[in-house]
C-alpha cells in the first residue's frame, strides 16, 4: 500500500515540478524511478532491495508475474489511443511540405540510418537494431511544449517542431508496433511465411476491430444512447475492449488496434470529442506519472551498465547530431526556411513517452521470448529519451541566441474575440504588417476568420491550451475585445504576463466608460468606448478610415470631433516608428507631427488634418 501511494504522490509531485519550472515532465519521472529503484539498490538499500520493486520477487513487490507488463500494455493503449484522437486529416494537409517530410522522408532516415549505426556498433541484430530505431522516430508534444514554450520564436519554426511531435507519435508508434510484430512472429527462425501470415492477421485484426469499435462509438455518442456522466467512462471501456479483443484474435495487435481507433475517432463528426480529448489526457498525465516511475525502477544495474561504454557516446552523438540534422536538411530542401532555422530544427528534437513506454513493454516481451540482444532495447532508448531531453531542456534557449533564431522582441498581436468589429480591426492590422492571431469559443465566428484569410483559434480562454501553444511565442501585445467584460478582464489578468511583453489592453466596461480611473484608462482598448459602442460604429460603417495629422493642435482637434460622434472611434496611431493604440500612443509621449489617425465607423466630415 506505501509503495502503491507512493508512486501516485511522487509522479503527480514530479508532474508539478515539471510544470513549476517548465521542464518535460518525463525527465523528473524517469530521474525518481531510477532513484527509487536501481540507484536505491545499488548503494541506499543495505539488503540491496529497490525501494520500489515493481515485480514480486518472493519477498516484496507490486505485481506478481506478468501483472506488470498487463498493466503497462494497458496503460499504453489509453496513451496511443488519446495520441491518435490529435491526429486529424486536414491537419496533414495544411501543415506544410516541410512538416509533410519531416514525418516521411525524416521518418525514414532516421529509421533506417539508426538502425545501420545501431547494428554496427553494438553488433546487434537487424530485427532489434530496426526495433530501436522506430522507437526514436518519435519526438512528442508533450516533451517539446515546454522546452520551447519560453523561447521567442518565429511562428514557421514553432508550428514545425509542434506538428512533427504531434503527428509523428502515433505514426513513430505505428511502425514500432508493426517491427516488434514482425519480430515475434518470426522468431528466431526469420522472417518465414508464416511470420509473414500472422504479421498480415495482426494488420487485419488490428485496423478492423480499431475502425469498427471506433465507428460504433461515435455513433453511440451522437445518437445519445450513452447518458452523459457516463460517456468518459464508457469510452475507457470501449478502448480497452478494443484491446483486449483484438488481441484475442491475433496477439499483438491490441496497440495497432486502439491507435486507429483513436485516428478514426478523432477525425469523426463526434458531440463531445473536445470533453472526451480532455479526460482523456487527464488519464493520460495519472498513467504516464505511475508508468514511467514504475518503468524507470524496473530497470536494473546490469542493464544501466551495458550504456557505461564508448559505443553509448557514439550512438547518441551520431543520432542526434548527424542523423536529426541530415534528416531535417533533407526535408527542408527548396523551403522558405534559412539555413540558421533548420539548424535550430536540427538540434530540437527531444524523444518523448511514447518511446520510453513501448520500449520497456517491448524489450520486456522479447526478452521472454529470448531474443537476442533484447536486453539492449529499454536502457538504449531510455538513454536517448533523457539524453535528448537533457539536452534540448538545457540548451535550446542559447542555441536559438546563437544561431540568431530569438526572436529580440515579440511585436505579434493576439486579440481575444472574433466578433465582427474584432475581425475587421485584425484585418487592418494584418495589412499594416503585423502578425495577427484572433481566439474565441465561438466556432462561427472562428470560421468566418478563417475564411477572411485570418490566422483564427477555436479556444475557451479558461483552458490551460491557450498556454500550452508555441506557435504564440512572438506574441508581444495583447487585446481582448469580446462583448463580455469578464472574459475582458480574465484574459488580462491571466495572460499579461506571457502574451502582453508590450501591452496587454482591454475594452472598458459600461460602468467604467465613465467612472474609470486614470491607471485604469492604460489598459483600455480605446479611451471611453464599450463594447456596444464598439458595435454600433461598426454597424455605421464596417471600414477603418484612415486621416493625416500634421500637428499637435490638428491631433486634439480631430479626437475632440470624434469623441461628439457615437458612431465613431478612434482606434490606433501611426508614426515613422509604428502603430499603436490611442491610449498606448499618448502614454510613450510621441512627438505629434506628421502621423495618421485610423477610425472605425461613420466618416466625419471636415476633419481636421493641418
Amino acid at each position: 500500500m506505501l509503495e502503491l501511494a507512493g508512486i501516485i504522490i511522487l509522479g503527480i509531485l514530479a508532474q508539478w515540478f515539471a510544470w513549476k519550472f517548465k521542464i518535460p515532465a518525463i525527465l523528473p519521472l524517469i530521474l525518481i524511478g531510477l532513484l527509487v529503484g536501481p540507484l536505491a539498490a545499488e548503494y541506499f538499500s543495505e539488503d540491496d532491495s529497490k525501494w520500489i520493486e515493481p515485480i514480486w520477487n518472493g519477498k516484496k513487490g507490486l505485481f506478481p508475474g506478468d501483472y506488470l507488463y498487463y498493466f503497462v500494455s494497458l496503460a499504453i493503449s489509453i496513451i496511443l489511443f488519446e495520441g491518435g484522437l490529435t491526429l486529424k486529416r486536414n491537419e496533414i494537409s495544411n501543415v506544410g511540405p516541410v512538416i509533410t517530410k519531416l514525418i516521411t522522408l525524416g521518418s525514414a532516415v532516421t529509421f533506417f540510418g539508426a538502425a545501420i549505426i545501431t547494428h554496427y556498433i553494438f553488433q546487434l541484430g537487424w530485427e532489434i537494431s530496426f526495433l530501436f530505431s522506430g522507437l526514436i522516430i518519435v519526438t512528442g508534444p508533450t516533451v517539446i511544449t515546454p522546452i520551447l514554450r519560453n523561447i521567442p520564436l518565429k511562428k514557421d519554426i514553432s508550428t514545425v517542431l509542434k506538428w512533427e511531435g504531434i503527428l509523428i507519435d502515433p505514426i513513430g508508434a505505428l511502425v514500432a508496433v508493426l517491427v516488434f510484430e514482425f519480430i515475434s512472429v518470426g522468431g528466431q527462425g526469420g522472417f518465414t511465411k508464416t511470420a509473414l501470415i500472422e504479421f498480415g492477421k495482426i494488420l487485419l485484426f488490428g485496423t478492423t476491430f480499431g475502425f469498427t469499435f471506433a465507428h460504433a462509438l461515435a455513433y453511440a455518442i451522437n445518437k445519445k444512447l450513452i447518458p452523459h456522466y457516463l460517456l468518459n467512462v464508457v469510452s475507457l471501456s470501449a478502448v480497452l475492449l478494443v484491446f483486449v479483443e483484438s488481441e484475442v484474435f491475433a496477439h499483438e495487435s491490441g496497440l495497432l488496434a486502439v491507435v486507429v481507433m483513436g485516428m478514426v475517432l478523432g477525425n469523426s463528426k463526434v458531440n463531445n470529442l473536445k470533453e472526451l480529448l480532455y479526460f482523456k489526457e487527464s488519464l493520460s498525465v495519472l498513467l504516464i506519472s505511475i508508468l514511467f516511475i514504475l518503468l524507470a525502477a524496473n530497470i536494473n544495474m546490469d542493464q544501466l551498465l551495458l550504456l557505461y561504454t564508448w559505443k553509448t557516446a557514439a550512438l547518441f552523438a551520431l543520432v542526434v547530431f548527424i542523423l536529426r540534422p541530415l534528416a531535417v536538411f533533407l526535408s527542408t530542401t527548396n523551403s522558405k526556411l534559412k539555413f540558421n532555422e533548420k539548424l535550430f530544427i536540427s538540434w530540437v528534437g527531444p524523444r518523448g513517452i511514447v518511446a520510453a513506454g513501448i520500449a520497456s513493454l517491448f524489450g520486456s516481451k522479447l526478452l521472454k521470448q529470448g531474443i537476442a540482444g533484447a536486453e539492449y532495447i529499454t536502457p538504449l532508448v531510455f538513454m536517448i529519451v533523457l539524453g535528448t531531453v537533457l539536452l534540448n531542456a538545457t540548451t535550446a534557449r542559447l542555441f536559438a541566441k546563437i544561431v540568431g533564431v530569438f526572436l529580440k522582441s515579440s511585436n505579434a498581436i493576439l486579440i481575444v474575440g472574433a466578433s465582427n468589429p474584432a475581425r475587421v480591426i485584425a484585418s487592418f492590422l494584418k495589412q499594416k504588417g503585423k502578425r495577427v492571431v484572433i481566439i474565441d469559443s465561438n466556432e462561427n465566428f472562428i470560421k468566418q476568420a478563417i475564411e477572411e484569410d485570418l490566422e483564427a483559434l477555436a479556444v475557451n480562454i479558461y483552458d490551460d491550451e491557450l498556454r500550452d501553444n508555441i506557435e504564440l511565442n512572438d506574441v508581444g501585445y495583447l487585446i481582448a475585445i469580446t462583448g463580455n467584460d469578464a472574459v475582458n478582464s480574465y484574459a488580462l489578468n491571466s495572460f499579461s504576463e506571457e502574451f502582453g511583453e508590450h501591452g496587454a489592453f482591454r475594452l472598458a466596461s459600461s460602468l467604467e466608460v465613465s467612472n474609470a480611473t486614470d491607471e485604469e484608462r492604460k489598459h483600455f482598448f480605446t479611451p471611453k468606448d464599450d463594447y456596444i459602442n464598439l458595435s454600433e460604429a461598426y454597424r455605421e460603417s464596417p471600414t477603418i478610415k484612415e486621416v493625416k495629422i500634421a500637428s499637435k493642435e490638428a491631433y486634439h482637434s480631430l479626437l475632440s470631433t470624434l469623441a461628439t460622434e457615437e458612431k465613431s472611434i478612434p482606434l490606433f496611431i501611426q508614426n515613422n516608428k509604428g502603430i499603436y493604440l490611442i491610449t498606448e500612443f499618448e502614454q510613450q509621449g510621441f512627438e505629434i507631427k506628421d502621423v495618421t489617425l485610423s477610425y472605425l465607423g461613420k466618416e466625419i466630415d471636415s476633419l481636421p488634418s493641418s
